[in-house]
Order: C-alpha cells, then structure tokens, then sequence
C-alpha cells in the first residue's frame, strides 16, 4: 500500500477510535455551501466529518477491531462522521441537517463499539440532551424522599388531629 494510503487508514483508525460514536452518512448531492454548514455546526460540537472510501473504512473498522463494521458491504459515497463529547448531540445535528438537506441520510452508526442501524441512529438523534437526562434522573432521586417525608408527615399530622380530637371530646365532657 502506498504510503500516502497508509497514513490514510492510521488517520481513519486514529478517528473510529478517539470517539464514542461515529456515523456513516450518504452525501450524494450535497453541495459544497451545505457541506460548510454542515461542518461548521459539527465544529461547534467537538465533531469533524471526512469523505471516506469504503474499502479505507473497511479496513480501518477491522484494525481498529470494529469487525461488525468492517463486514458490512457498504456502498455510494461515504462520509464519516466523528468526535464529540456527546454522541447524541452529533446524531441530533445530523438528523436535522438530513430533514433541511435530503441529500444527506443516515447510512449506519458506531456508538461505544456497537453498530448501530439506521433505526437506531435515529432513535439516538430522538433522545433528551445529556443535561436532561441528568436533570430527569435527578428529579426521580429526589422523589422517592419527598413522597416519603410526605407521608410520614400525613400519618404524624393525622395522629396529632386524633389527640387533638380526644382532648376536645374530653373538655366537653367535663
């Protein structure tokens, strides 16, 4: 292999494993103003995308050990998409480039070494951001407790009504 191929596929290998996710996207009839966009939005979340050839992909995914991909008969013109913190604020992003752009579609995705169909690319690009997430998460944390001191509350408020009750009823009598 030429070495200009060579530093090629290190680079692909360098890219498939820095990142969590990763995802594979036809791009057949984007062009070049949408492309800049589309690169300047993966900037602004830590992303970066490559146009790739499939048989460079190929290889890179099995020296990398990401063997379900390399298996794969991928076709048409790829581009790679990857890096990013949040793997999901990138499929976000791309889900909603590819409704403003049709020319750009979701071929397949890598996240945390797993592969990913189309479907569950864009399962990925419907979910919650991280933070809401988190936030939600910790709102059922802080839940159970309320709900708990709640009750305990209630049952030493009806034992206080009870008493209170009881003494009236007493006074009266007497």
């Amino acid at each position: 292999m030429r070495a200009e191929k060579t530093q090629l596929l290190n680079d692909l290998q360098g890219l498939l494993t820095a990142s969590s996710g990763a995802f594979l996207m036809a791009y057949k009839g984007t062009k070049v103003s949408e492309f800049s966009a589309l690169r300047k939005g993966l900037a602004e979340v830590k992303s970066e995308c490559h146009v790739v050839p499939n048989r460079l992909m190929k290889r890179a995914a099995d020296g990398c050990g990401l063997t379900a991909l390399g298996a794969l008969r991928v076709t048409g013109e790829t581009l790679l998409v990857s890096g990013g913190a949040d793997p999901v604020k990138v499929a976000k992003l791309l889900a909603d480039f590819g409704k403003e752009h049709k020319s750009l579609t979701f071929k397949l995705g890598v996240l945390s070494g797993k592969l990913l169909t189309v479907e569950d690319t864009q399962a990925l690009a419907q979910l919650p951001s991280r933070e809401i997430l988190l936030a939600q998460v910790l709102g059922l944390l802080q839940a159970t407790p309320r709900q708990l001191v709640t009750v305990l509350n209630a049952k030493v408020a009806s034992v206080v009504y009870a008493l209170k009750a009881y003494a009236d009823k007493k006074q009266q009598a007497a």
